[in-house]
């Protein structure tokens, strides 16, 4: 019996059609419980949506929870494991807003209305249900080492620049954390324009810093688009 609930409940294989019809209702409860914050105003509709939804969360996380040792396969060792998890913290996440609800007559329970705004956390529920985010995270797993080398370099630069820009035009920049907000900007090449050097000096760092943003950029780009190619391939000839 839990056998079979949690290949229901996990992300839908080929010619599954009770997992695949599990999902789509999960995503379609996900965009509903979503939707009204995209309103300021607040219709009696949105109650109804959020018990409804909220009671589908819910039943989703006890049956998530219920067969946790089927899928981390660590005994009842499983069921003290399995909350702490990050999908199963963004379930809680996504459950936790809407106690308001169901606690209006206790002042010291209203405290929970601040969780509302966790609310858009309910997006990354859809990470769960998506092939496409597994196949990205397998990309991530298998370049770790690259990324984090890349990811190193960026953080190492944006420090460097940070110092120089910061030493070269204290005028401009009034602490050290707006240099930094600076070479992030510029390394990404976005430039906001609200913080930027005036002088000469200044202005020269700012050039060589977007230049070299650029290849810094670049580089994780490729790695993922290559590992992502790599693996879509990986899983054709599986298919195949």
């Amino acid at each position: 019996m839990r056998k079979k609930i949690y290949t229901v409940i996990e992300l839908a294989d080929e010619g599954n059609k009770i997992s695949y019809l599990y999902d789509l209702i999960m995503m379609i409860s996900i965009v509903a419980s979503i939707v009204p914050l995209a309103f300021k105003e607040t219709y009696a509709v949105f109650q109804w949506i959020e018990y409804i939804t909220l009671g589908v969360f819910v039943i989703d996380y006890l049956l998530r929870l219920w067969t946790a040792d089927i899928k981390l396969q660590k005994g009842a060792l499983s069921y003290i494991i399995y909350p702490f998890t990050p999908m199963a913290v963004i379930d809680l996440l996504a459950i936790l807003p809407s106690v308001s609800f169901f606690t209006g007559g206790l002042r010291l329970l209203k405290l929970f209305r601040l969780l509302r705004t966790l609310k858009i956390l309910r997006a990354l529920k859809f990470l769960r249900y998506s092939s496409s985010f597994y196949v990205i995270l397998n990309v991530f797993r298998k370049q770790k080492r690259l990324l984090s080398a890349v990811a190193t370099m960026a953080v190492t630069y944006i420090f460097i620049s940070a110092l120089v820009i910061y030493n070269v035009e204290p005028e401009s920049f009034h602490s050290f954390f707006e240099a930094v907000y600076w070479a992030t900007i510029s390394l990404t090449t976005v430039g906001y324009g609200d913080i930027y050097p005036v002088t000469t000096i200044g202005r020269m760092v700012t050039m060589v810093s977007s230049v070299f943003g650029v290849a810094v950029v670049a580089l994780p780009s490729g790695v993922i688009t290559a590992g992502y190619l790599s693996e879509l391939s990986r899983e054709k000839c599986d298919r195949d």
